[in-house]
């Protein structure tokens, strides 16, 4: 690179055109940022005695030349300075409209002199500088003297801004008092140009400078990677796709976006800081795989999500009535929790994988979760991550009504039963419960519940929480009270218990008026309201404890038909979902080169008869590695087909995988066991059976330790002395060594202190039979504190540096694989590779 100091005016002397690339974000600079530039600059129009200044400096201007074309300009990429540059230009283009008032010819000259180049090219390559495309048409709106120039975008304002100073510098109207500014302007003004050579990346110099100047958003940080990756596709994709998004999105929802493309692609734990490098990740492997035109159709998918995503912010956009309506509820009860499951049912119904009643239906089970939870006062800190996992928690093969309520109906998810919410309205102070928006929220659910043929509109009436007890109690309340406490109760004492429940509250516009009068007067007021359920309050006699228990009941009832719950714990569908996850997780838990049967699946999962676990993975046909089961003599089952109309058998797929056959029965010996296939997916071992004793196997921990030494030195002599050593020294420094009870002795590095639930961890299984290195992936995803995902894939990526190891696992499917690797590859320097990357993962997880 090369750095030199010049002035402004010799940087744009001669014709240069200054380009602003597109992964550049748009014009920035505001108010703050103009006043400064010109208080500088009048500071430089001081000339002679001792307060004249040495000139002022800008800053840097880092600039990618780009080879000339004939009779073309030289065209120079801003890499940064672009916010300085264009604000400039914006100086000159006002200074020229101020002078032309009283000197055309000036005004020319200044025009000439900054904005255009001296030749007469036509078209773009008359212009010095070239803003993107957002910009474009504002600035030379601005440059060509358009009756459109000064809009209300940040270039406009610009523009504007300094008519106005020099308005009110010179108010006259005379070239000499200009022309200070003028020459302040070229020779005043000094800056650092800095020149990329051929060899420079400029991106890179893009990224290594973002600590300087206004800070990058993370939209603003993949918008410029992508633009990087498009060198030919470029302007084509941002006028046609990224424009347009970023136009109906602006910043803020444009990283909204980007962060929720990433959490329905099964990364949910994504901070909003780490959103450019997820998808910076995610893009770069589509590059990798299949260029420009990949990428441009990934941009095109995610501007088709950025318009769905359009209607969950503004739910008037939804064309359908009855999802609209419920988007518009979500939106109402406000905050951003509900986005990822809103956004993933959206692109369900636009993609016609499922309708609108059933939209509609899942959607009211989302927004029922986020209201039984405050109804019932539980925990809001993590209600947000909690549903940002349910796009990829969620069952494929269920209908998405059902899928999403028997997620949220899981364990420790924490969505109240009805007899919690019932006893919740009853007895809880509902006043002091979440926020002031989501108490009138729900009593104004309960109102449009009445279904009124003149229901009121909230939207335009203004209405807040009245207590009808009073807060503060008179003499006539409490007298009443008296009559309905029991013995040893004061009056005071049921006041409190009841004055901020549910059944005590209502929303009206006549608070002042109803104040603290006694209840008489309040019936008068409530029994003239628009309100329905202010009617009703009226219609009673008194307003006691009876009577606020009574519509508490009432109000429990339209609760519980308004705001659908969770599946009973006694529903057979509640009781399915953790068999069938069960035995998913499994079956991925499965490694090439064994196989499992029917049986022990039944026996490990609870999931009932083999005849069951047989007949489940014959109708889904995302189950992963259902292949890899066969009956209890090792041989096919008669029933097996493939879903995607391969022809090849189930026992020649298992042979490409290296499990070994006589005849038509599988090696016994490559047969995960109940222990084996309990351990596998790291849950507890159950009794054992028949199967247990059908394969010999070392039983003393000390012969399966010999026995998985003999096995490597026999099936891998290359690798296994040095391999032997490492493992020695990891236990001599505090792990320990788990070995498998097959005949093929598997054995995993543990460590004794790891962070997960069930007290251990390991990254690592070796075989020595089948030579293969299972990374347990999907293990680790659920211990600390490789749930998070850069984590694990670090995992993956210090591992893929050994030699000859690929593990080509993309972050989204991290959290669901079990891959493999060679055990060939731990020799030499691999094995150096990978005992670094255990003690990196030692270090991790103490």
């Amino acid at each position: 690179m090369e750095a030199r100091e010049t002035t402004f005016e010799r940087l744009i002397q001669g014709d240069n055109q200054f380009q602003i690339p597109l992964y550049q974000r748009t014009y920035s600079w505001d108010a703050k940022d103009h006043q400064r530039l010109w208080d500088d600059l009048l500071q430089q129009t001081l000339v002679g005695g001792d307060d004249a200044p040495a000139g002022h400096f800008l800053g840097s201007l880092v600039l990618d030349p780009r080879a000339p074309l004939p009779d073309t300009v030289q065209r120079w990429v801003v890499i940064d300075g672009q916010q300085r540059l264009t604000t400039l230009m914006l100086l000159a283009c006002a200074m020229r409209d101020h002078v032309r008032a009283f000197d055309a010819g000036k005004a020319d000259l200044v025009h000439r002199r900054y904005l255009v180049n001296e030749e007469d090219y036509t078209g773009l390559d008359a212009y010095r500088l070239l803003p993107t495309q957002a910009d474009r048409p504002s600035y030379l709106a601005c440059v060509n003297s358009d009756p459109t120039a000064g809009g209300e975008d940040s270039i406009g304002a610009a523009y504007r801004f300094f008519r106005a100073a020099l308005a009110e510098y010179n108010p006259v109207g005379e070239w000499d008092t200009v022309r200070h500014i003028d020459q302040a302007l070229r020779h005043r003004l000094t800056l650092v140009t800095i020149t990329a050579g051929p060899q420079d990346n400029a991106f890179r110099i893009f990224e290594s400078l973002n600590n300087t100047g206004k800070s990058l958003s993370q939209a603003d940080l993949l918008r410029n990677y992508v633009f990087m990756q498009l060198p030919t596709l470029g302007e084509q994709v941002y006028d046609r796709v990224w424009l347009p998004l970023q136009t109906e999105l602006g910043p803020d929802r444009l990283t909204t976006l980007a962060w929720l493309d990433l959490v329905l692609q099964g990364q949910p734990r994504l901070a909003g800081s780490e959103v450019y490098e997820g998808q910076r990740r995610r893009m770069g492997r589509i590059v990798a795989a299949e260029g420009e035109e990949g990428l441009r159709g990934d941009l095109v998918r995610l501007r088709r999500l950025g318009r769905l995503l359009l209607r969950v912010f503004e739910p008037d956009r939804e064309p359908r009535a009855e999802l609209g309506a419920v988007l518009t509820r979500l939106a109402q009860w406000g905050g951003e929790a509900h986005y990822p499951p809103a956004l993933h049912v959206l692109d369900q119904v636009d993609r016609g994988v499922t309708g609108t009643a059933q939209a509609v239906e899942a959607l009211t089970y989302v927004e029922s979760f986020l209201v039984r939870r405050m109804i019932c006062r539980e925990p809001s800190h993590s209600v947000r991550q909690l549903l940002a996992t349910v796009p990829s928690g969620l069952e494929r093969d269920r209908p998405l009504p059902e899928a999403i309520r028997r997620f949220l109906s899981g364990p420790r998810r924490g969505w109240p039963r009805d007899e919690e919410l019932r006893e919740a309205i009853r007895a809880q102070p509902f006043y002091w419960q979440g926020s002031g928006r989501h108490r009138s929220y729900v009593l104004r659910r309960f109102e449009e519940d009445y279904a009124s043929p003149e229901p009121v509109d909230f939207s335009r009436a203004w209405a807040s929480i009245e207590h009808v007890l009073p807060q503060r109690a008179g003499q006539e309340w409490l007298a009443m009270l008296a009559e309905d406490a029991e013995e040893g109760e004061r009056a005071e004492e049921l006041h409190e218990a009841l004055v901020h429940t549910l059944g005590n509250l209502t929303l009206t516009g006549e608070n002042a008026r109803l104040s603290n009068h006694p209840y008489e007067r309040k019936q008068q007021i409530l029994d003239r309201s628009a309100l329905r359920m202010n009617r009703e309050i009226a219609a009673a006699g008194r307003w006691g404890r009876r009577e606020i228990l009574d519509r508490a009941e009432r109000l429990a009832d339209r609760a519980v038909r308004i705001w659908p719950g969770p599946l009973a714990a006694d529903d057979p569908r509640a009781d399915e979902r953790s068999e069938w996850l069960r035995l998913r997780k499994v079956l991925a838990a499965v490694p090439a080169g064994k196989w499992t049967t029917y049986k022990d699946l039944s026996t490990v999962t609870g999931a009932g008869s083999p005849q069951t676990v047989g007949s489940y993975l014959a109708k889904h046909a995302d189950v992963p590695n259902a292949h890899r089961v066969l009956t209890a003599d090792g041989t096919s089952s008669p029933g097996f087909a493939w879903f995607d109309g391969r022809t090849e058998s189930q026992q020649e797929a298992l042979e490409r995988e290296g499990v070994r056959f006589d005849g038509t029965v599988a090696d016994a010996e490559q047969r995960l066991l109940l222990s084996e296939l309990a351990a596998l997916a790291g849950l507890d071992a159950p009794g054992g059976g028949a199967e247990d004793t059908a394969v010999r196997h070392p039983e003393a921990p000390a012969d399966r330790a010999e026995n998985f030494a003999a096995l490597l030195r026999a099936h891998q002599p290359d690798a296994a002395d040095a391999l032997l050593v490492w493992l020695g020294k990891w236990e001599a420094e505090g792990g320990r060594l788990q070995y498998g009870a097959a005949a093929e002795t598997s054995c995993a590095p543990v460590l004794r202190e790891g962070k997960g639930p069930q007290g251990s961890i390991w990254p690592v299984s070796v075989y020595p039979r089948s030579g293969t290195v299972e990374v347990v992936f999907e293990y680790l995803a659920g211990r600390e504190p490789f749930t998070r995902l850069g984590l694990l894939a670090e995992l993956r990526d210090r591992l893929r540096s050994i030699p000859g190891v690929e593990l080509a696992v993309p972050d989204e499917e991290l959290t669901r694989r079990r891959p493999s690797f060679p055990l060939g590859a731990l020799r030499g320097e691999g094995l150096v590779i990978f005992a670094e990357t255990l003690e990196w993962f030692r270090q991790q997880s103490l």
